[in-house]
C-alpha cells in the first residue's frame, strides 16, 4: 500500500516551483503514516480528490451511486468538487411516533461508508472497520446518555451488523428498522433491467471490447461503448435505498428479520414504499412493548435465532459477508457460533431463490410476491425455520407471519423445497493446506463444484485490477487461480471487497478462472470465488507462500482448498517441505499505514474465521 505522502499527480501548473517550495515548507504527514489518495495539483480544478473516482468509467458503480444520491448531470459528475458536511451532534428534535408513545426521543448520528462508491479504490479499506465504529458510537451514546432503549436505522451491509453488535453490548430494549432496498434500474441502450452490479460487469466488457448496445439511440444513431457505460451509470441506481439484489445489505436485513430483531416485512419493503414509512411509525409501539416486557437484545440474539439467520441466508443465496458478520454479532452477544456451525447448516439447507447476483430477480420482486414474511411463513410450515423464537413484537416469529399472505402460488422466485437450485447451501467452508484456518466460498452450482488451475499471484487488489484493465487476463487451456493476497483484515488493512475484479471477469466472459483472496468479495460477486482465507498473508499464512505456477484445487463437495503441486513437487510431505523452504525466505511486510484509524484497526483486529472483530474479550492489560 502506498504511503500518504500527499504527492500530487497529474499535470503541473505554471506555479510548479512555488508549489514545490510551499509543499516542502508545509507540515505534511510523513511518508507511510497514512494511506495515499491520488489527487490533482493545486491551482487547477477543485475536484482534486474526487476526480479520480468520477473521471471516465474507472469506477462506474461509484458514479451510479452518486447519481442516485443526487448528482444532477454528467457535467457536475465530472467537474464539481465534493464537500463532506460532518455533523457531530445529538439533540432533542422529537420523532413524532416515539413522542406519541409519551416517550422522549433523542436523535444522534453515527457514520456510514458506501461500498458502491468506494469499491475498487483505497476508500474500500475503510468499509469493514466502519462496522466497529458504528457499534462503538451507538454503544457510546446509548450508555453515556443513559438511554432506556434504542431504535437503529441502518441501510448498508456492515451497518446492520454494527447496530446489532451495539445492541448486544448495551443490551437495552432495541428495534432495528432497515432503511430499505432500492428499485431496480433500466438501461435503454441494453434494453434490460440493471442494477449496481451491472456497472462492474459492464466495465469488464468495456475493457475487453465486447460491450455493445442492444438498441440504437433516440436519434437513430449507433451507440458507442462509452455511451452504453454512461447509460448504465446514469440509470443503474434510480433512487434511494440499498443495492437491490441478494447482496450483503439484503442478506443481512433478511437474516436479522429471521432473528426477530425487526418488525415483519422490514427487510423486503423498498426504501421509497408506503410500507416503509408505516414501519417507521410502528417502531415506536414496538420499542414500548420491548421496554414494558423487558425484551432485551440478548434475549433475541441466541443460537436458535442464528440458526434461523443461517438457514434463510442459504435458502436465499446470500452473501459470503454474512459469515463474517454473523460471527462478529455472535461474539458481541457471547453466543457460541463457529465456522463449523455454518458448514453444518450449509450442508443441510437447500438453495431455493432465483435472486441476483446469480439469478434474475431483485428484492423489489420478492416484496411483490409476499416478501420476507411470506418466505418465512413457508419455511416455518415445512419445518426449516424455527417459528418459536421470540421477537421485538412480543410475539413469536410464527405469530408475526401467520396473518401475512402466503407466497404467490404462481411466483418463480422461491422454488419449492422439492425442486431446489442446489440441494445444499451455496456458502462452503473450505479447509486444506492453502487455508488451514478456513476460507469461505460462494458456489451456487452454476460454476460447477470443482476447480483446478495454475496460480497467478497478485500482492494487492490493484495489481489484478490493472491487469484486467489492460486486458492481460485471458482464458487459457489450463484453468487459472487468480490469488489476491495481503488484503486481509490486518494486511489490507481493512479486508476490502473485490467486486471490481470478480465482476470484470464475468463481464469479459472469462470462464476458466477462479478467484481466491484473504480479503472479501461483495455480495454482488459471483463466479468461482473463495475469500476470507485464514491465516492471511500478512501473518505468514500459506497464501503468502504460493508462487505463480503452483497447482491449486478447490473442491466444494469435500470442502477443501489445497496446493497439490509446488515448484513441480507433488505429494503432501513434499509440498509441506517446499512451503517450509519458502517460509524461511519470507519476510513480513512492513505495516502501512502506521497511524490513523486503519492502523488502529490493523493492530486490534482478529482473523476472518472469528469475524474480524476488535473486541474479542481479551484483557486490555
Amino acid at each position: 500500500m502506498a504511503p500518504h505522502a500527499e504527492e500530487s499527480v497529474g499535470t503541473h501548473t505554471g506555479h510548479e516551483d512555488v508549489q514545490h517550495q510551499q509543499e516542502n515548507e508545509r507540515n505534511m504527514p510523513k511518508p507511510g503514516e497514512y494511506i495515499q489518495f491520488d489527487h490533482l495539483p493545486a491551482g487547477g480544478p477543485l475536484n482534486r480528490w474526487s476526480h479520480f473516482m468520477t473521471r471516465d468509467h474507472d469506477y462506474p458503480g461509484a458514479q451510479a451511486m452518486l447519481y442516485s444520491a443526487g448528482v444532477p448531470n454528467k457535467d457536475m459528475m465530472k467537474n464539481a468538487p465534493h464537500v463532506g458536511i460532518a455533523t457531530v451532534w445529538w439533540e432533542g428534535n422529537p420523532c413524532k411516533a416515539v413522542q406519541k408513545q409519551n416517550m422522549l426521543p433523542w436523535q444522534f448520528n453515527t457514520i456510514g461508508v458506501s461500498d458502491g462508491i468506494t469499491m475498487g479504490s483505497e476508500g474500500m479499506r475503510f468499509s469493514l472497520q466502519s462496522r466497529e465504529i458504528i457499534a462503538d458510537s451507538i454503544e457510546t451514546v446509548t450508555c453515556a446518555q443513559r438511554h432506556d432503549a434504542n431504535i437503529s436505522i441502518p441501510g448498508c451491509d456492515k451497518n446492520m451488523p454494527g447496530v446489532i453488535m451495539a445492541a448486544a453490548r448495551h443490551n437495552r430494549p432495541f428495534v432495528m428498522i432497515y432503511g430499505g432496498t432500492m428499485r431496480r434500474g433500466h438501461s435503454q441502450l441494453l434494453d434490460k433491467p440493471i442494477n449496481i452490479s451491472t456497472c462492474y460487469e459492464a466495465v469488464g466488457s468495456y475493457r475487453y471490447g465486447v460491450l455493445k448496445a442492444s438498441c440504437k439511440k433516440q436519434s437513430g444513431a449507433e451507440a458507442t461503448a462509452s455511451e452504453v457505460m454512461d447509460d448504465i451509470e446514469e440509470h443503474a441506481c434510480p433512487g434511494v435505498g440499498a443495492c437491490g439484489g441478494m447482496y450483503t445489505a439484503n442478506t443481512m436485513a433478511t437474516a436479522i428479520e429471521a432473528m426477530g430483531l425487526c418488525l415483519p416485512g422490514s427487510s423486503s419493503f423498498p426504501a421509497e414504499s408506503p410500507q416503509k414509512r408505516s414501519e417507521c411509525e410502528r417502531a415506536a409501539e414496538a420499542i414500548r412493548i420491548c421496554m414494558e416486557k423487558d425484551i432485551r437484545p440478548r434475549d433475541l440474539i441466541t443460537r436458535r435465532s442464528f440458526m434461523n439467520a443461517l438457514k434463510l441466508t442459504m435458502v436465499l443465496g446470500g452473501s459470503t459477508n454474512a459469515v463474517l458478520h454473523f460471527l462478529a454479532m455472535a461474539n458481541s452477544a457471547d453466543v457460541d457460533l463457529t465456522l463449523e456451525d455454518i458448514h453444518r447448516v450449509s450442508e443441510a439447507t437447500p438453495f431455493l431463490a432465483d435472486l441476483a447476483p446469480s439469478g434474475k430477480y431483485y428484492m423489489e420482486d420478492l416484496c411483490n410476491v409476499g416478501g420476507t414474511p411470506a418466505v418465512l411463513k413457508y419455511l416455518i410450515a415445512i419445518g426449516l425455520i424455527d417459528g418459536g423464537i421470540p421477537t421485538v413484537t412480543g410475539k413469536t416469529l410464527a405469530e408475526n407471519v401467520s396473518s401475512w399472505p402466503s407466497l404467490d402460488p404462481g411466483q418463480t422466485i422461491i422454488r419449492d423445497i422439492t425442486k431446489p437450485i442446489k440441494k445444499s447451501g451455496h456458502l462452503r467452508i473450505l479447509y486444506g493446506n492453502f487455508a488451514p484456518g478456513g476460507a469461505v466460498a460462494k458456489i451456487t452450482g452454476l460454476e460447477g463444484d470443482f476447480f483446478t488451475g495454475r496460480a497467478r499471484v497478485f500482492n494487492k487488489e490493484h495489481e489484478l485490477n490493472s491487469a484486467l484493465s489492460a486486458g492481460l487476463i485471458k482464458d487459457e487451456e489450463e484453468g487459472q487461480v487468480l490469488i489476491v493476497r495481503y488484503e486481509g483484515p490486518k494486511g489490507g488493512p481493512g479486508m476490502p471487497e473485490q467486486l471490481q475484479a470478480s465482476a470484470a471477469i464475468m463481464g469479459a466472459g472469462l470462464k476458466k478462472i477462479a478467484l481466491v483472496t484473504d480479503g472479501r468479495y461483495s455480495g454482488a460477486s459471483h463466479g468461482f470465488i473463495v475469500g476470507h482465507v485464514v491465516p492471511e498473508a500478512a501473518v505468514g499464512g500459506p497464501i503468502a507462500l504460493v508462487e505463480d505456477g503452483d497447482l491449486i484445487t478447490i473442491d466444494a463437495v469435500k470442502n477443501s482448498i489445497d496446493i497439490i503441486e509446488a515448484s513441480g513437487i507433488k505429494g503432501a510431505a513434499g509440498i509441506a517441505a517446499e512451503l517450509e523452504r519458502r517460509r524461511r525466505g519470507w519476510k513480513p511486510p512492513k505495516m502501512k499505514p502506521v497511524r490513523g484509524v486503519l492502523a488502529k484497526y490493523a493492530r486490534l483486529v482478529g482473523d476472518a474465521s472469528h469475524g474480524a472483530v476488535t473486541d474479542a474479550g481479551d484483557p486490555a492489560w
